[in-house]
């Protein structure tokens, strides 16, 4: 906003959340302070303060708003490899694409209501397919870590480039591995394991 500062107590959480997933979504999240967003907002930097609790409190929250429309698979729990191999899919090209989601997965352990939500119904297809709970999370846990880990890679991998001529057919094999295809060979590889 320009010019004038917004009455006293008309922002929101909700405001707020969506200012900065406006930011988020232009690929401004790494430069997004709460000075930045206030001045968005038109207020002062210390009335946001009444919302929220800071910067990361805000990510968490823009992050599990666009993880909510982005997670679910559209085949159906009975062709349960299928099912779990696009929901791992939907994660990690959401994590890809949305860096300000990445920084948060990698931060610390998800437990926003759309990362429950997931988390839940994953545990759900996957006790209905293997032989009890225990071995369920054990690969509700695998899947997860596969999953982030492989995105992070990928993440950090699409902003490398090799600029020299003459490269290392070791080192473009080790890039060519952060390849959707490579991600779906070593998750059903991961998935096969978990059935022995």
């Amino acid at each position: 906003m320009t010019g004038n500062r917004a009455a006293w107590g008309t922002i929101s959480r909700d405001q707020i959340v969506a200012a900065a997933t406006r930011i988020v979504r232009a690929g401004a999240y790494e430069n997004m302070t709460m000075r930045s967003l206030a001045l968005e907002l038109g207020v002062s930097p210390m009335s946001l303060y009444r919302h929220v609790r800071d910067k990361d409190d805000i990510l968490d929250e823009v992050v599990d708003r666009l993880l909510a429309r982005a997670w679910r698979p559209s085949s159906n729990h009975v062709e349960w490899e299928k099912w779990i191999t696009s929901a791992a899919d939907k994660l990690r090209r959401f994590l890809v694409a949305e860096p300000a989601a990445l920084h948060v997965y990698l931060r610390h352990p998800v437990v926003t209501p759309a990362a429950i939500s997931r988390m839940n119904a994953m545990m759900d297809v996957l006790r209905g397919a293997l032989p009890d709970d225990d071995t369920a999370r054990r690969a509700y846990a695998a899947i997860h870590t596969y999953t982030v880990g492989f995105a992070a890679l990928e993440f950090s991998r699409s902003r490398w480039s090799d600029s020299s001529d003459n490269a290392d057919d070791l080192v473009v094999q080790l890039a060519s591995y952060t390849t959707r295809e490579q991600f779906i060979d070593g998750l059903h590889a991961l998935i096969r394991g978990l059935q022995c």
